[in-house]
């Protein structure tokens, strides 16, 4: 089966900006002409390939095409890179990392990047990263999951360590002189959104059992951290990020010794880009400078 690339990238606009308008304005042509493009391609397909829901959404037939699309438009963008030097434009690289990985160790691995490469970075929990690859949305992400996506090669990172944390005050207001099971199963403690499982899954550890304290979503890391120390509640924090404020006194860990470690791997497209493959080589090397052996 022959594919035609309009059709593909058509495909791929509706997909990821969630509407036949949109693809159309960004492709600069008609929604008619959006849709005779992606019917067309379905009926080379034979099958449907985009749910019109809102947003519209690939099915797992076209999650594999909207792939396509983005990795023929890396290679035809590296080509005339290597073609016309400073005449191809930019090459953007779309990736999910955690919002942890993200305000801790990732950074590292973007510093100095060649000229003429940008990052799309979308932030998304590491358990649920997997989700955009398949989608197409990203060619690269930061996922708890090594088993590789099809068509797309696995890495694994090393793993991030998180620390039950919390202010001295409020220690002593919910744990000291009685059992820790006891003190965590009413404490409050933050999350960072609903994805967010990490608190829950030390308690479990902890404790032994589900329990159900008060939640606050605090949807941001340095506000997490902050609000913390500040005593609002307890929370899971990586271990690069606390260390200063133990060392200060400005937070405790609430079961000295006790952590939790979260594998983390380096999923991206199965493609020979060497722009894909320098940036695989910055987050591999970030990553062995910062987390821990698996």
């Amino acid at each position: 089966m022959r594919l035609d690339p309009a059709q593909l990238a058509a495909l791929a606009a509706v997909t990821e900006l969630g509407s036949f308008d949109a693809a159309a304005r960004a492709l600069h042509v008609t929604p008619s002409a959006v849709s005779q493009r992606v019917k067309a391609l379905e009926q080379r397909a034979g099958q449907v390939l985009v749910r019109r829901s809102r947003p519209c959404r690939a099915t797992a037939a076209g999650q594999v095409l909207v792939r396509l699309a983005g990795q023929m438009a890396l290679l035809e963008k590296e080509a005339l890179r290597a073609v016309e030097p400073g005449r191809a434009g930019a090459v953007t690289l779309a990736v999910a990392v955690n919002a942890d990985s993200l305000s801790t160790w990732f950074p590292a691995a973007l510093a100095e990047l060649p000229d003429g490469v940008v990052v799309d970075l979308r932030r998304e929990d590491q358990d649920h990263s997997l989700g955009m690859l398949r989608d197409g949305d990203v060619m690269a992400a930061v996922t708890a999951d090594g088993r590789p996506v099809q068509g797309c090669r696995s890495v694994p990172l090393g793993s991030m360590r998180y620390l039950a944390v919390a202010a001295p005050a409020f220690v002593e207001r919910w744990l000291a002189g009685r059992p820790v099971a006891d003190g965590l199963a009413e404490a409050p403690l933050l999350a960072f959104n609903r994805k967010d499982t990490l608190q829950a899954r030390f308690v479990r550890d902890v404790v032994g059992r589900r329990v159900a304290p008060p939640e606050h979503l605090v949807p941001s890391n340095a506000a997490f951290v902050g609000l913390v120390a500040a005593g609002l509640g307890w929370g899971m924090v990586p271990d690069v990020a606390a260390h200063a404020a133990l060392r200060e006194g400005g937070l405790v860990e609430l079961v000295p010794g006790r952590h939790l470690d979260v594998p983390l791997h380096w999923q991206h497209w199965r493609l020979d880009a060497p722009v894909l493959a320098d940036l695989t080589a910055r987050v591999v090397r970030a990553a062995g400078a910062a987390l821990h052996e698996a």
